[in-house]
């Protein structure tokens, strides 16, 4: 278009000298056409810059669509954007636009066809990393999807491409595993490492009390529900329970599975194993449910302590003795202690020795029978 006026212009002087008279507009008009003029031989004199690998670069986007993008970083030709990475390609598309001023790494000063090759992966992901450090410093909310399974928990993406882990632990609603991939949910960025790209998800953070409490609801202390277990750490079985139109998550701790002592879970539990249990309470703080299996039986100890009456004598083998007293064989995975401040002074006896003792209490806590040794006559000072 501006080779058609120049053409117009040189082939019809009289047109031009007719615009001369025609006042100050006219002269206004032709004052912009030598400034413009001016600018363009100022910038022709300008030489174009050489560039290094490697070299970062502030320049202007100049043209932007799925087929090319061009960067005016100063040289003699623009430059062009290479990105083969489909998600960041349209990461770029919907997030800059012609104008913006940006930043490009240098990845070819000059390609085989004349023009500079760089890439904006740098600029992208400190833009990103600007973003991620607001929203972990404000703890913001915002939607994620949920893209994968994984050890521990799911893998997760913003609508930014900030992809991250979920841990089991960090979720409040959990359904079936395999329905929860391609799900949106509510969550906070609890930990960002940019050295090591690590960033943490958590769906409970984002939660407050009155969400959880709402949900909640129809969940009362003592009540019996059905469980399903979601993972299991060595400290217990994380469960999810269903409440109104939503899942809580539980835990039941290792201690509220059994009244026998379990050391590995995992050999009595699998995943998406469904388990009675009793809601112990309502963790406000932690946006859980605590529970307990064991609750839902009668302890076996009330039945195999009832022969154990106060001030009962028993002859007992003794099984260890240590710092803090004597331990007694009862049977039946239950043992007795003689404590160490209950032993008169000169009492001495073996590993394996009978001795005769006097059932002195019954401690339901640490799951014992508490003995004193019977004595023949009462040493001085003792109590």
């Amino acid at each position: 278009m501006a080779n058609s006026n120049h053409k117009s212009q040189i082939t019809n002087p009289k047109s031009k000298l007719q615009g001369m008279k025609g006042g100050q507009a006219s002269r206004s008009t032709s004052s912009g056409s030598a400034t413009s003029m001016a600018e363009l031989m100022a910038k022709a004199k300008t030489p174009p810059r050489a560039f290094k690998k490697g070299e970062i670069i502030e320049g202007t986007i100049t043209k932007l669509t799925s087929v090319e993008i061009l960067v005016d970083i100063g040289a003699k030709t623009e430059a062009v954007v290479l990105e083969k990475d489909k998600a960041l390609l349209k990461n770029l598309l919907d997030k800059l636009r012609v104008g913006d001023k940006i930043t490009v790494s240098v990845l070819n000063p000059e390609s085989d066809l004349g023009y500079p090759v760089v890439s904006l992966r740098r600029f992208m992901e400190n833009r990103v990393w600007e973003k991620i450090e607001k929203l972990v410093s404000g703890k913001a909310d915002l939607e994620i999807t949920i893209t994968g399974i994984t050890k521990g928990g799911f893998l997760a993406r913003t609508d930014d491409e900030i992809g991250g882990f979920l841990p089991n632990s960090q979720t409040v609603f959990v359904e079936e595993l395999e329905s929860l991939v391609g799900s949106r949910i509510k969550a906070i960025i609890l930990e960002a490492q940019r050295d090591t790209h690590k960033i943490i998800f958590s769906q409970k953070e984002a939660v407050n009390e009155s969400d959880f409490e709402k949900i909640a609801a129809s969940i009362k202390a003592g009540q019996t529900v059905k469980a399903t277990v979601t993972n299991i750490a060595p400290f217990g079985l994380f469960v999810s329970i269903p409440s109104g139109d939503g899942f809580l998550e539980g835990l039941i701790h290792v201690s509220e599975v059994s009244w026998d002592k379990i050391d590995d879970l995992s050999k009595h539990f699998k995943l998406r194993d469904i388990v009675d249990a009793q809601i112990i309470d309502i963790d406000l703080r932690e946006k859980r449910l605590n529970l307990s299996i064991k609750r839902l039986t009668k302890d076996p100890f009330d039945e195999m302590t009832k022969e154990y009456s106060l001030d009962k004598k028993f002859s007992l083998p003794v099984l260890k003795i240590s710092d803090t007293g004597i331990t007694v064989d009862l049977g039946n995975e239950i043992t007795g202690i003689i404590k160490k401040e209950k032993l008169p002074p000169g009492f001495e006896a073996k590993e394996g020795q009978t001795i005769e003792i006097i059932v002195s209490g019954v401690d339901k806590r640490r799951r014992r029978v508490e003995f004193v040794p019977v004595l023949k006559a009462k040493p001085i000072g003792y109590r």
